[in-house]
């Protein structure tokens, strides 16, 4: 009876484990938001407020029934932090820390990061050759290659300028918010205008074309703490004639302060670690750095 709830337990943690990796929101909802609200007798705290907790003598903040809900505004309510020893030795069955892969930060919790663990985020990578008053490309004069440019935006929060990126949500294809957010950043497409049409069918186009993974993976970001950090995948998509994006209007939007083509070179300063995800456009497209 006793491995039979062992193993319950273990399988019941291992699902846990499992969402922890996912680290969607959107999967947690499915399961268990989305589920038939369990009958108040089922739901109240009688035994989940014994003391001691089990298997140690570690004694419970006392919680009056009036303010078990989350409900209630309780700004004293300072509860004991207890992980049982058996769970700290790292068993198959339990979560590992949550701890940023890097190395420490200084700071601990989420900061500004709304998920324990990584934030997943989308940079899309627009980008164009430089072109003169003959339409032929610009070469610079030291290292002989052809100058690229890209779509930058300011950022309202910091000043800073990067690339037009930022969060997927919940459920949503990183191709989606790849799109999303370079039409909200760079054409302010949430103020929607009929003479957008034109400039819209264009970007379709550009996003339907083939892409360029540049980066996947851990960011640099100055949001980060040791136990929430960015994460991202970057993708460059390139109009290699032009014909595309020449006649794009660019309008600042959503958390852009400003926005602009920017050409690419070692001078670029930008948010976070943005800079070397266009060095690596640079490097694989064969322009000037």
């Amino acid at each position: 009876m006793l491995s039979r709830a062992l193993s319950h337990g273990a399988a019941t943690v291992s699902i846990t484990a499992a969402l922890a990796a996912v680290g969607s929101s959107f999967v947690y909802y499915r399961w268990f938001q989305g589920a038939p609200s369990p009958p108040v007798s089922m739901a109240a705290h009688i035994k989940a407020l014994t003391s001691p907790y089990p298997g140690s003598q570690v004694k419970r903040y006392p919680v009056p029934p009036e303010k078990v809900t989350w409900a209630v505004d309780w700004p004293e309510y300072d509860p004991v932090d207890y992980t049982a020893p058996l769970v700290l030795s790292k068993p198959v069955w339990a979560d590992p820390h949550i701890g940023n892969p890097v190395g420490r930060t200084g700071v601990k919790g989420r900061g500004l990061l709304g998920r324990w663990g990584p934030n997943h985020a989308a940079d899309p990578v627009i980008t164009r050759w430089k072109r003169d008053s003959d339409g032929q490309k610009v070469i610079d004069g030291t290292s002989g290659r052809p100058i690229l440019q890209f779509v930058s935006i300011q950022r309202r929060d910091c000043g800073q300028w990067a690339i037009p990126g930022g969060m997927v949500d919940p459920g949503e294809l990183v191709t989606a918010t790849l799109h999303r957010e370079f039409c909200e950043e760079a054409l302010n497409s949430l103020d929607s205008r009929e003479e957008q049409t034109e400039s819209q069918k264009k970007i379709e186009e550009l996003f339907s074309q083939e892409h360029l993974l540049i980066y996947r993976g851990y960011v640099d970001d100055p949001r980060n703490t040791d136990n929430s950090w960015m994460e991202t995948q970057a993708v460059n998509y390139h109009d290699d004639t032009g014909r595309l994006l020449d006649q794009i209007h660019l309008e600042a939007g959503d958390d852009a302060g400003k926005v602009q083509w920017v050409d690419v070179s070692s001078g670029c300063s930008l948010y976070a670690n943005h800079a070397s995800f266009i060095n690596i456009v640079a490097q694989k497209r064969g322009a000037h750095w």
